[in-house]
């Protein structure tokens, strides 16, 4: 179970003012899979990154199975169980794919092991197993190579900073599947950040993020009917502007 109380994050602007990023953010995450929505800016990927170890918050406190790991770094939270995968996966040259799945495994594993994780991300596994991990594969091919090496990991957190980033819509829509196979299997929580939809849909909670704050939280049944009434009045307005 994942806690954060009172959670704020305060960076200077160019005028060396406290600009707010996050404000007292309190919150629980227990579900398999939980959805952080919101308007651009309103502090998503910042509370990703910190719940990751990559930023510190400039106050409150981040528990995990009721241990303190504020101030753990991104390689201590690893190791407590908290995996993280960014919108761009990073290349990296001159390791193969099964390089990577044996790195985030953290062991020695079989052929077929690793084959095995990548066919439950839809990749045939004789085609990518020995493959360099470089400019060859695609964005939505490394999106689900990174997936496939969270599920070896077997964290107990897995975080994911909007993985419908600047990928095709084939691609999308076998991510999607991906991540619907994964939440039925997954042995702890998915914290994704997501405009999409089809993601929502199959959170078992969602927190809206606006403006720094928890604007609201609940279960897609409750947040969702808000959510959609919310986009189709931004779009009639973007309608009568232009």
């Amino acid at each position: 179970m994942l806690e954060l109380k009172n959670i704020s994050f305060q960076v200077n602007d160019e005028n060396d003012k406290d600009k707010e990023i996050l404000k007292n953010i309190n919150l629980t995450i227990q579900e398999r899979f939980v959805a952080v929505t919101g308007p651009n800016g309103g502090g998503k990927s910042t509370l990703a990154k910190m719940i990751a170890g990559i930023i510190k918050p400039t106050g409150g406190q981040i528990l995990l199975d009721g241990r303190d790991i504020t101030d753990m770094s991104i390689t201590e939270r690893a190791r407590a169980g908290v995996s993280f995968a960014f919108q761009q996966p990073v290349r990296f040259k001159g390791l193969t794919v099964r390089d990577l799945i044996t790195l985030a495994a953290g062991k020695s594993i079989s052929v077929s092991e690793a084959c095995s994780y990548l066919s439950e991300v839809g990749l045939c596994a004789k085609d990518y197993i020995g493959r360099e991990v470089n400019a060859s594969l695609s964005g939505g091919e490394l999106k689900r190579i990174e997936i496939a090496m969270v599920i070896a990991r077997g964290t107990r957190l897995s975080i994911f900073d909007e993985p419908e980033a600047g990928i095709d819509l084939w691609s999308f829509n076998n991510l999607i599947q991906v991540f619907e196979e994964l939440h039925k299997k997954i042995n702890g929580s998915i914290l994704i950040i997501s405009h999409q939809e089809r993601i929502l849909n199959i959170a078992d909670k969602i927190i809206v993020l606006a403006n720094g704050e928890v604007s609201a939280v609940g279960t897609r049944e409750e947040v969702m009917p808000t959510l959609l009434r919310t986009s189709e009045a931004c779009s009639t307005l973007m309608d009568k502007i232009v």
